[in-house]
């Protein structure tokens, strides 16, 4: 089959579900019996909503965490507390490395991956050998955690990858030439070249997975209030419009519950089967962005943030940076 008879295309397949739709509604009817299922950052927010719909309907799931006392305590009060909890800091290339020899030593077959954890908007901070911060925990952990992790994918015959991209995207294309800022740190286009970069992500491991039955999808989950907005200050938010002076929350915003639904509808809807590389957002796969359109910040997928020669070169770049490329 040739590559472009594999694109699918970004536009709606009316899945019936929509902005409030939630994780619970979206994984109804659908059994996960037999199923594994990782979800980084499954301790908080709409990764914990995401683990319990999982979870719901019979997936053996595991969390990663950097805290893992504290996730642990978390999902036993969730009532999760049948959940595996494994040490990973995607922020620590050797901890994925870790991670991932563990996780294989233990499980033949991954089914359902969701790249769920990620920081915006923090202040300039380096890792690993200087990278910047946002790209190299939200994008370069998860690009070393699902190529290490490729043997189990591949041996569930039909896995599913979910990267957690959003709106963001919109705020920076990946820049090639200065990808770690060398040239003046902004937090915003810093947080919008990672989400870029998600998106991407799922464009290039769509193409090369699809041989072993694996597909990729990228998802925005949706305005929520989660701890993703820890390192901004109340007055910027406020600023920014998304709440009042007094702290009410913006009409449209998503509880996690919500907010989780786009996820777990692209790691298990059947409408998906057979699909591929492309950007969802309300339980649907989304449309491109209608520049005209006074909502174009909000809604829609920016044509760089699905461009398969982007795609390709970063991961390119990605394979480099860190050494990691399962498809070498």
């Amino acid at each position: 089959m040739g590559e472009e008879a594999t694109q699918t295309q970004q536009h709606h397949l009316g899945s019936g579900f929509g902005h409030y739709s939630t994780a619970a509604e979206v994984i109804s009817g659908i059994d996960l019996s037999g199923k594994s299922a990782i979800v980084t950052g499954g301790y908080s927010g709409l990764g914990l909503e995401t683990v319990r719909a999982l979870v719901s309907a019979g997936a053996q799931v595991t969390v990663p965490a950097r805290r893992v006392e504290h996730a642990r305590s978390v999902l036993a009060e969730a009532g999760l507390d049948g959940v595996s909890v494994a040490p990973l800091d995607l922020a620590d290339q050797e901890s994925v490395k870790a991670f991932a020899k563990h996780y294989l030593a233990d499980h033949h077959t991954l089914d359902i991956l969701i790249n769920n954890a990620a920081i915006m908007a923090s202040p300039e901070q380096r890792v690993g050998p200087g990278w910047e911060a946002q790209f190299a925990t939200n994008h370069l952990g998860h690009y070393t955690l699902v190529n290490l992790l490729w043997p189990a994918l591949a041996a569930a015959g039909s896995a599913r990858v979910v990267s957690l991209s959003s709106t963001g995207h919109k705020l920076s294309p990946i820049r090639f030439d200065d990808m770690d800022f060398a040239g003046g740190y902004d937090k915003w286009k810093a947080y919008g070249q990672a989400k870029t970069a998600n998106a991407l992500f799922a464009v290039e491991l769509d193409r090369l997975g699809q041989a072993s039955g694996v597909r990729a999808f990228a998802v925005h989950p949706g305005g929520i209030m989660t701890e993703l907005q820890r390192h901004l200050p109340k007055e910027e938010m406020v600023a920014a419009g998304w709440m009042d002076a007094e702290g009410t929350v913006r009409e449209g915003f998503k509880t996690p519950e919500q907010g989780a639904a786009t996820s777990v509808w692209a790691a298990t809807s059947p409408l998906l089967a057979g699909k591929g590389g492309v950007y969802c957002e309300d339980c649907d796969v989304a449309e491109p962005t209608d520049h005209q359109s006074p909502l174009a910040r909000y809604q829609g997928v920016d044509a760089h943030a699905v461009d398969r020669d982007a795609a390709r070169t970063l991961w390119e770049r990605s394979a480099g940076l860190t050494g990691v490329n399962a498809f070498a």
